[in-house]
């Protein structure tokens, strides 16, 4: 009887299936194929199609930051908005953040970003310390309105300056990116 020479791929794959199996190392794992995911997707957010985009009616989403403090965050008044529906432990959304973080340091004093999780303040706080992430992270203090409701995260909308909602993106996806900046510039003239 010939026993079968092992091979490297066939163990690689079993430590793999292993990993997977030990929720430690199965978030990380999630996390960087998401980060690689983001990084190598051709295809990143889009606008959507003129006769296809929602208008939302004017509303103010009222919110907390992490301190508490209650803001009244205008939609379709006048500025162009960027909101995120994320969580601190939805892996496409821990891959995306860097991304988001460098949209927002470069349009954050021009554009109103909400970076919107029911988490507690205390654990999102001390997940963006760790990972050393500066973005406005908020908590909803009202319903979210139908048109932006999704059972997925993370959702993120680009919304103009009248309330039409000209991008929505689910997943993981690139926001640092040439189309996006190139939208962004469009709707702030």
């Amino acid at each position: 009887m010939k026993l079968k020479k092992i091979k490297i791929s066939n163990l690689l794959f079993i430590a793999l299936i292993a990993l997977l199996l030990i929720p430690q190392s199965r978030n990380l794992i999630q996390v960087n194929l998401q980060k690689l995911i983001v990084k190598f997707n051709p295809f990143g957010p889009k606008e959507i199609e003129k006769e296809n985009q929602v208008i939302l009616a004017p509303f103010d989403y009222k919110v907390s930051t992490l301190d508490g403090i209650t803001i009244h965050s205008s939609i379709g008044k006048g500025k162009v908005t960027f909101i995120s529906y994320w969580a601190t432990w939805c892996p496409p959304c821990i891959a995306e953040l860097p991304s988001l973080e460098k949209l927002y340091g470069d349009y954050g004093n021009r554009i109103n970003f909400l970076f919107i999780t029911n988490e507690e303040p205390s654990a999102v706080q001390k997940f963006l310390e760790r990972r050393e992430l500066n973005v406005p992270a908020v908590r909803p203090l009202m319903d979210i309105p139908d048109q932006l409701f999704e059972r997925s995260i993370p959702t993120n909308y680009i919304i103009d300056k009248k309330g039409r909602i000209v991008l929505k993106e689910q997943g993981a996806v690139n926001w640092d990116s040439e189309e996006v900046r190139v939208l962004l510039d469009k709707l702030l003239h």
